[in-house]
């Protein structure tokens, strides 16, 4: 193996921290993980700062334990390195870069009125997880850290920060903070103009410098080789591409850069992203962000998805091991989701909100996960898993419906995710809710990691070509797809579920009230 024909994709997600190299084949080759979990604390989510360089010293070590096994080298250097993290969230720094606060994540709901009185202003949706909330929720607060704020960063940029010395950012990473202007690929003038206006901060020289895919965004500093490989063996001058968040690396791993074209990633949250030249009004359900070349790309982001089936899931695999039976988890999964195909298409009258923390697109600040059936309902485990799984998709339902009305046009759509592994299962039902064909590829399952290895390759062996041709023509020209269309019954099966869970929406807003009474 030839180190120098390598690159690395490095992804913080929500439940895990995971590495994947790739060759200049653009298959993976080896891999290492390291899982974690966000903590709800004084009422804000948040992962702790010194978890992150944990997270990533183990997985990178996990991943040398992996290339060594395998090929019987050590892995001191690769010819490119990507970083990648769950989009938007605030993380403030000093003028010495000294974080002020916690790191806020995207999960947080906790900005209603900095991002209504945003959206206003701009004329453009602005919702509550972006960086731009949180400034200036904080601002609105009175919080005492804005006075020494002097950098705004993502989870991604900060990292890559830590690792370059460089305060860059990816285009797309950068559409999560503050509106992007695609026609000069940075943020937009004349918002950033209205809002320096109204509290004096000029995002332009607070929040990271804005680069698109195929740009360096510096190099490896010995302290940043030594923050992942504290062997010492990894060597300085490695160059990283722009730090991204997961909606492009999930755009670029699934091959959905081209106009028209669209993916949808489920795992803790679910998003859906569709490239479009088309305008759309301003919906609080939908964000404008962009492709990790700075093309427009209309958002359908819910907080809430695999969480409560995850739940589930754990708690029929303590009855498998209480019962005396021991059963892998994977194959638990497996076994659980494919018995979803077996209900009814409208789930027999079973209903659930899977909703552990607010959802911006139906209006709710909190969460309380709920399962609830009239008396002649059809409970089974069948009807059981599947109202499960539908709920995970239903929201996201909701926000593409919208997209319909406005007629976006959607050429093909990609389903990548844990939510996809089992096969089959996860991509009919999302079919059935969007009631289009879904493909699914076969590195599905590598899901963000690997679509930033994709981005640090593009850097490297992508000159003289778009982000859209590389991609089509390198990478993925002969890829594996399985396309499935639901049929007409499961369609209509969802229609007839999402009005009910329209309705049971009422309930969960009672439920919250009551119980954070």
């Amino acid at each position: 193996m030839d180190l120098k024909n390598t690159v690395i994709g490095i992804e913080l997600g929500s439940t895990r921290i995971k590495a994947v190299m790739t060759d200049m084949s653009f298959k993976p080759l080896a891999s290492g993980d390291f899982e974690w979990e966000n903590r709800l604390e004084d009422g804000i989510w948040t992962y702790h700062y010194d978890e992150v360089v944990t997270g990533l010293q183990t997985c990178f070590s996990r991943m040398k334990e992996d290339v060594k096994g395998k090929f019987g080298v050590d892995l001191n250097t690769t010819g490119a390195i990507g970083i990648s993290a769950m989009m938007h969230g605030y993380i403030p720094t000093d003028k010495n870069w000294n974080t002020l606060c916690g790191f806020r994540t995207w999960r947080n709901t906790i900005t209603g009125e900095a991002a209504a009185e945003l959206t206003k202003l701009f004329d453009f949706n602005i919702p509550q997880r972006w960086c731009i909330s949180h400034l200036y929720q904080a601002i609105l607060n009175k919080e005492k850290h804005v006075k020494d704020i002097a950098h705004v960063e993502t989870l991604a940029s900060y990292v890559n920060r830590l690792l370059t010395g460089e305060n860059n950012i990816g285009i797309d990473d950068a559409s999560g903070m503050f509106p992007i202007d695609s026609s000069i690929l940075n943020y937009d003038n004349q918002m950033a103009d209205k809002f320096q206006k109204l509290t004096g901060f000029d995002i332009r020289k607070v929040f990271p410098k804005v680069l698109v895919a195929g740009q360096v965004s510096g190099k490896l500093t010995k302290e940043g080789s030594l923050l992942l490989d504290p062997s010492g063996k990894l060597e300085a001058g490695i160059p990283l591409a722009p730090p991204e968040g997961d909606a492009a690396t999930g755009m670029a791993a699934t091959d959905a850069v081209r106009l028209n074209t669209g993916n949808v990633s489920a795992g803790t949250s679910d998003f859906a992203m569709i490239v479009t030249d088309k305008k759309l009004g301003v919906h609080r359900e939908i964000d404008m962000v962009t492709t990790p070349s700075g093309s427009p790309v209309a958002m359908v982001h819910c907080n809430n998805c695999t969480t409560d089936i995850n739940s589930w899931v754990n708690l029929f695999g303590e009855f498998a091991v209480k019962a005396g039976f021991e059963i892998d988890r994977n194959k638990l999964f497996t076994m659980l989701y494919s018995i979803a195909l077996e209900g009814k298409a409208d789930c027999g009258g079973l209903m659930s909100c899977n909703y552990y923390s607010g959802e911006g697109v139906t209006d709710f600040d909190g969460g309380l996960p709920l399962f609830i059936h009239r008396p002649d309902s059809q409970v089974g485990l069948a009807n059981f898993m599947r109202t499960h799984m539908m709920s995970a998709m239903a929201t996201l339902k909701i926000g593409m419906d919208i997209l319909r009305a406005e007629n976006v046009t959607i050429d093909k759509i990609f389903g990548h995710g844990g939510y996809f592994k089992t096969p089959v299962a996860g991509q009919r039902i999302l079919s059935a809710a969007i009631g289009a064909p879904v493909s699914v590829m076969e590195t599905a399952g590598e899901g963000g990691p690997y679509g930033m290895a994709l981005l640090a390759a593009y850097m490297i062996w992508g000159k003289g070509e778009s982000l859209e041709d590389f991609l089509d023509n390198k990478v993925f020209k002969d890829s594996k797809t399985q396309t499935i269309m639901a049929s007409d019954e499961e369609v209509k099966g969802f229609d007839k579920y999402i009005e009910d869970y329209k309705n049971i929406l009422m309930i969960e807003r009672k439920a919250l009230e009551v119980m954070n009474a």
